[in-house]
């Protein structure tokens, strides 16, 4: 999750852009807010459940977004589902919201098209307009002379 650029000097916190990306808590303020023991968190990240960002002096530091998945793996072992089932479970619930994300940009493009298209019929209408010569009136007639 952590690249060396995103790590301060001096074993600070590591920080990204995004709030919710922010390493802020240590193991054992992370522990508390999810409800488990510190020892705990090392076991999930030893099976590949959470990646905790890392200070220059290796300490682990957790950010909000890292709180609320281990909340969720919470949740699912509770209703009794297996570490490999929870890691199974989150990987296909981020795969859903990358399609979602990936649908509401789709959508965003379909619609800056059809703009497009209907800006495009409307040129040409014009077009048409301007190259149409009006008929004279004349008088024509119909049946036997």
């Amino acid at each position: 999750m952590a690249n060396d650029g995103d790590r301060t000097s001096g074993g600070g916190p590591v920080s990204s852009g995004r709030r919710d990306e922010r390493a802020l808590y240590v193991i054992s303020v992370a522990a508390e807010l999810a409800g488990v023991h510190p020892q705990t968190l090392r076991i999930y990240e030893r099976k590949g459940l959470v990646e905790p960002q890392r200070t220059v002096g290796r300490s682990r530091r957790y950010s909000d977004r890292d709180i609320h998945r281990l909340q969720r793996i919470q949740e699912l072992t509770t209703e009794g589902v297996s570490l490999a089932g929870v890691k199974r479970i989150i990987a296909l619930e981020e795969e859903i919201d990358c399609a979602r994300d990936e649908i509401g940009r789709l959508h965003g493009e379909i619609a800056e098209l059809r703009r497009e298209a209907d800006q495009a019929v409307a040129d040409v209408h014009r077009q048409y307009r301007r190259d149409l010569v009006p008929l004279s009136k004349a008088v024509i007639r119909f049946g036997p002379r």
